[in-house]
C-alpha cells in the first residue's frame, strides 16, 4: 500500500488500492522476471498487464461488496501474473529453438494458408472463413486455426455447438476442435486473463489426431506489427518456410492509410524473409472493394506494389458487415472471389461440383435463405 494516498468510496475515505500506482507494476514485474527468467519482454509485459487486470478485478469486487480493507487483490494479482509469465514460458519451450531456421515439415497440415491483417479490424478473419467455406465446398479436407485471444476471436460464433477442449502445451492453455460443417475449427482456451504471444500453442499442438488434412487456413488473430517482429514465435509460427510452401495471404484496406499499414509490415518481415526463416506474402487480398479507388494506388510502396498487381478484391457483404462471422455459410460474393483466389494459388483446380454444394444452394420459391454449416 502506497502511505498516505487516499480515495474516496461510497462516501468513506480509504486507502488506495497499491495496484492502481505504479510501484504495483513495478513490483509485479520483478515478480514475473523471478518467476519465468527466460520470457521475452512482451510476454513479460502481458503477464504484467495480467496482474493488474485480475488485481483490478478482485479490487472492484470487493468495493461492490463494501469489504474493507483492500488489501488481498495484491495477491491475486502477482499470483495472476506470475501463472501468465510461466504458462508462456512453458510454452514456448514446446518451440524449435529460434536459432535453427531449419524448413518445417507441414505435410501433416496440407497446403499452409495463413491470413496476416496489415492492421487491425481490416478482415483477415472474414477472408480465412471465406477461404475455408470454399474449399469444404469444393470438397477439401479443411482445418481453421485461429490464433486470436477467445474473448476478441472473431470465429466465437463461427459454428453452432462448442466441440471438445483438448489439453495443450500447459494446463492453462487448451485447443477447442469444433465442426464448422465439414471444416475443423480449432480455437485457443485459456484459464488466464491475457493470452501472451508465446502463449499460443506451436503448429504440432493443433493437429486434429491422424486426420488426414487437405487444406489448413489459420487466421492470425494477432497484432501484425508484432508478429512480423519476430515471426518465429506465436501466432507467427505459421509463417516458417517449410515444404509444402506456405502461401500466406495479406488482407488490406483499399485505403491509402491501408497500404501504408501493409508496406511497414511487409519491411519489418523483410529480414526474416532474407533469412529464410519466413515466408512472404503471396498474395494480397483486399476487402470491402471492387477495384483499387483512383487515388489510393499511387501511393503504393516498393514492396506493396508488387503485391498490387495481381490483387484479389473480396466485395463488402452488409449482413458479415453487421452480424461478423456466424455458423452461416459465407456470402455466395466472398467465396466467388476466394474461389478465383485459390485457383491463384494452386489449392484448388476446375473440378466437378462436390455433393456438399448443396449446403450453399438456394432454395426454390425463396428469395433468400440462411443456410447453416452445422
Amino acid at each position: 500500500m502506497c502511505p498516505g494516498s487516499t480515495t474516496s468510496v461510497r462516501g468513506s475515505r480509504r486507502e488506495h488500492p497499491s495496484h492502481l500506482l505504479r510501484a504495483f507494476a513495478d513490483d509485479l514485474a520483478r515478480q514475473v522476471k523471478a518467476a519465468a527468467p527466460g520470457a521475452g519482454s512482451a510476454d513479460r509485459d502481458a503477464a504484467v498487464e495480467a496482474g493488474l487486470l485480475a488485481s483490478a478485478r478482485a479490487a472492484a469486487a470487493q468495493v461492490d461488496r463494501d469489504d474493507d480493507p483492500l488489501t488481498h487483490p495484491d495477491r491475486i494479482g502477482a499470483d495472476i501474473a506470475a501463472r501468465t509469465a510461466m504458462a508462456a514460458g512453458a510454452v514456448a519451450q514446446h518451440r524449435g529453438p529460434l536459432d535453427a531456421l531449419h524448413p518445417v515439415d507441414w505435410r501433416r497440415f496440407g497446403l499452409v494458408i495463413p491470413v496476416l491483417a496489415a492492421s487491425p479490424g481490416c478482415g483477415a478473419t472474414v477472408t480465412a472463413t471465406a477461404v475455408a467455406d470454399a474449399l469444404q465446398l469444393s470438397g477439401r479436407a479443411v482445418l481453421m486455426v485461429d490464433t486470436a485471444d477467445p474473448v476478441r476471436s472473431g470465429l466465437s460464433r463461427a459454428t453452432r455447438t462448442e466441440g471438445p477442449l483438448v489439453a495443450g502445451p500447459h494446463p492453462a492453455v487448451g485447443i477447442r476442435f469444433s465442426w464448422r460443417a465439414r471444416a475443423i475449427l480449432a480455437r485457443i482456451n485459456t484459464s488466464l486473463p491475457v493470452l501472451a504471444p508465446s502463449m499460443v500453442p506451436p503448429p504440432p499442438f493443433w493437429q486434429p489426431g491422424d486426420r488426414r488434412l487437405d487444406v489448413t487456413v489459420v487466421d492470425i488473430g494477432c497484432d501484425a506489427w508484432r508478429v512480423s517482429a519476430h515471426p518465429l514465435a506465436g501466432a507467427g509460427a505459421w509463417l516458417q518456410t517449410g515444404s509444402p510452401s506456405p502461401r500466406p495471404l495479406l488482407v488490406v484496406r483499399p485505403t491509402v492509410p491501408g497500404l501504408a499499414h501493409a508496406e511497414q509490415v511487409l519491411a519489418r518481415l523483410e529480414p526474416w524473409i532474407r533469412l529464410g526463416a519466413a515466408t512472404p506474402p503471396t498474395q494480397m487480398v483486399v476487402l470491402g472493394a471492387t477495384r483499387w479507388p483512383n487515388t489510393v494506388a499511387g501511393h503504393a510502396g516498393r514492396r506493396t506494389a508488387v503485391l498490387m498487381r495481381d490483387a484479389v478484391f473480396l466485395p463488402r457483404d452488409p449482413a458479415v458487415a453487421v452480424h461478423g462471422i456466424t455458423a452461416a455459410v459465407t456470402p455466395a460474393r466472398l467465396r466467388d472471389a476466394a474461389t478465383r483466389l485459390l485457383r491463384t494459388l494452386g489449392a484448388l483446380s476446375p473440378a466437378p461440383p462436390s455433393r456438399w454444394k448443396t449446403l450453399a444452394r438456394r432454395p426454390k420459391g425463396r428469395r433468400s435463405t440462411a443456410v447453416n454449416l452445422e
